[in-house]
């Protein structure tokens, strides 16, 4: 009994002695933690600078003072290569770039294109929720009449979009707070109306047509809202 209590304790303190030895030869390859020690790679952040890491987040970056000599920045400098200076539409734009300092006459088009596919498309369709959020409320009571008038006789318009060919900007002025923009669109459609057997009793649903809109949108430059909304409509002879 005896030799097997020495021989216990004498393993016991074999394996506690290979263990500490174990633990410090681990401590000597891996290291210690000191808090110091870099973060993982993370790829979203990788091209941020080690000032820009050590920087508090509280500190907003003021802006760079201009250099002696150094030319302002021309806030119309789009507004002028879009229109030319000193004309009327020129003066218009301005003066709708100091009520809404964030407009750009070529974002606007590009947003007014495919405004006015989305209408014409909507239409067709009768699908008036699409029509709300793109329409003023006089030009939507006049629209939805319309698709009324035509449900009512089992009417149904057939239409492809097939682009627009051009989009100018004619005018643009500020009544109020509100900027007023008036564009002449012309587009290529192919439509046709059918009656309720399917005949067709307008336009041709094999031939492409081109179609030519004045068109005004407008926003209240005081409002949250960035979407501007068709205020008027009228068909170039």
């Amino acid at each position: 009994m005896a030799e097997d209590m020495g021989f216990f304790d004498f393993g016991t303190i074999f394996f506690l002695v290979a263990a500490v030895v174990i633990f410090f030869q681990l401590r000597n390859v891996l290291g210690r933690r000191t808090g110091s020690e870099r973060p993982p790679f993370d790829p979203y952040t990788a091209g941020r600078t080690r000032d820009d890491a050590q920087k508090p987040e509280n500190v907003v970056s003021l802006p760079r003072k201009r250099a002696p000599g150094e030319p302002a920045i021309d806030a119309y400098a789009a507004i002028d290569a879009f229109a030319k200076p000193d004309t009327d539409l020129n003066k218009g734009l301005r003066a709708i770039k100091d009520n809404d300092p964030a407009f750009d006459p070529k974002t606007f088009v590009d947003g007014a294109k495919m405004a006015y596919e989305m209408i014409v498309m909507a239409y067709a369709d009768g699908d008036r929720k699409t029509l709300k959020n793109l329409l003023s409320r006089e030009v939507y009571d006049g629209f939805v009449a319309a698709i009324g008038d035509r449900e009512a006789k089992s009417e149904k318009i057939q239409s492809s979009f097939v682009g627009i060919d051009k989009a100018d900007i004619v005018s643009a002025e500020m009544k109020g707070s509100e900027a007023h923009i008036t564009l002449r669109i012309v587009s290529e459609l192919i439509s046709a109306t059918r009656d309720k057997a399917g005949a067709v009793i307008d336009g041709d649903p094999e031939t492409v047509a081109e179609v030519k809109d004045v068109w005004t949108f407008a926003r209240d430059t005081r409002s949250r809202d960035p979407n501007w909304k068709l205020v008027a409509t009228e068909e170039e002879d």
